[in-house]
């Protein structure tokens, strides 16, 4: 195929189909306006085991999803897909070389890290994950600088949100070290199954299918210590080989900070279209700092920060479910019955009241004030809820009963604004 073999969409979205000699393999350019040798593009290596048929069905994809608005192809050469990202270093040996990263041109490139560790040459999966994410309406990454920041806890919450709102939802869990999502939705012990169209999702419902290494482990104690090229496999095969079928969301849980698993997970899902990020946090500054180098991935990979949540924003939990304890120079001995006992008597009107403290420090702002500077949006605060750490640990959802009676609330108004802004 030469380069005289294009495509065009109705809003002037050039592919153009290039033997790639060197990779032995097909370059696929997708380029806006009238194509020129220096125009900007994405440019994606498939195999050359591809058929043209392949290829032109795939250029209709992409043509699709451009329409919808689902594709950023700056954004996507930026991440690893195209030769030479806006911001590189002058002589730069382009992201698809063998030297990217690694060559003395590189040193100091903001790209250097994404660009040494990203996969290189064709990629003939590459047009079975655009078939299977096809079938998915949006796709949304939760992200943590930190760990231990309920990231998790927020993804099972979310997931479990939009089923309840009647959609077809599927919650992929890339934690490959540490795959705590089938805990947290209650399908410990569950194994996964094959059939002729993939691997079948654990279903906690009809409409919420679940996906996670936690399926494939023999014993649930065993650690995974796999390097990132083993890591970046998995997550590949999770895209192309689980049949989610039609659905509405694909949540995916990411594991804390900017590794292999995120390098890996935007360059797949980039050009599939993805919805964006959610990025959960904890209001000190010791979480702040790192959620800010995850915003910054996130504008230089180009995935949109659809918001930041600030979780744990303080305690809240009702005065008739907190514990007393009377210190003393021996230790501390439970009084929980007697203060009870003596509220009830005294002033019974504090068992209606919900206790607050701030459990870390935001005098500084917190997320709200980073996301002001930051210029990203700020989705909302939820609160240290017992309950809702009860309802993890339990595996169901916190919208269930009243008994997540402070986190609960909070939860579905940030996921409404998520649903409107969809």
């Amino acid at each position: 195929m030469g380069k005289e073999d294009k495509m065009t969409s109705k809003r002037n979205l050039f592919i153009s189909l290039d033997d790639d000699k060197q990779n032995e393999g097909f370059r696929l350019q997708v380029t806006h306006g009238v194509p020129e040798p220096k125009g900007r593009g994405c440019k994606i290596l498939l195999g050359n085991r591809i058929s043209p048929s392949d290829l032109a069905r795939t250029a209709r994809m992409l043509c699709r999803r451009e329409e919808e608005g689902a594709i950023n192809p700056s954004a996507a050469m930026e991440n690893g897909g195209g030769d030479v990202p806006e911001n590189a270093n002058d002589h730069c040996p382009g992201t698809q070389s063998e030297a990217a990263g690694k060559a003395d041109a590189c040193a100091g490139c903001p790209n250097q890290q994404i660009c040494a560790t990203a996969p290189k040459g064709p990629d003939p999966d590459l047009l079975a994950i655009i078939e299977r994410m096809n079938t998915v309406k949006h796709k949304i990454l939760v992200l943590s600088g930190k760990g231990g920041v309920g990231k998790s806890t927020f993804s099972a919450q979310l997931s479990f949100a939009l089923a309840e709102m009647d959609h077809q939802v599927g919650l992929l869990d890339i934690d490959i070290c540490g795959p705590s999502i089938p805990k947290m939705l209650g399908l410990e012990g569950q194994d996964i199954h094959q059939s002729n169209l993939g691997w079948s999702p654990v279903y906690v419902e009809s409409n919420l299918g679940v996906m996670s290494i936690g399926f494939m482990l023999p014993n649930p104690d065993d650690a995974v210590i796999w390097r990132g090229p083993r890591k970046n496999g998995l997550i590949k095969q999770f895209l192309k080989d689980v049949d989610w079928g039609e659905i509405d969301y694909l949540v995916v849980d990411a594991p804390p900070g900017t590794s292999d698993e995120h390098i890996s997970i935007v360059q797949y899902l980039q050009i599939a279209g993805i919805d964006g990020a959610i990025i959960v946090t904890t209001p000190q500054q010791v979480s702040l700092i790192d959620v800010k180098k995850e915003i910054n991935f996130c504008k230089k990979v180009g995935v949109p920060v659809l918001g930041v949540v600030e979780n744990m924003s303080g305690l809240r939990q009702a005065f008739s479910d907190m514990k007393f304890v009377k210190p003393s120079e021996a230790g501390e001995t439970d009084a929980t019955e007697w203060a009870l006992n003596y509220i009830k008597e005294k002033a019974p009107e504090l068992l209606s009241v919900v206790a607050c403290s701030e459990v870390f420090d935001s005098s500084k702002g917190g997320a709200e004030k980073m996301c002001q500077e930051m210029e990203v949006p700020f989705l909302g605060k939820v609160p240290m809820d017992p309950q809702l750490c009860k309802a993890a640990e339990e595996g169901r959802s916190c919208f269930t009963d009243q008994k997540c009676s402070a986190s609960a609330p909070a939860l579905k108004s940030i996921i409404k604004k998520l649903v409107k802004t969809k």
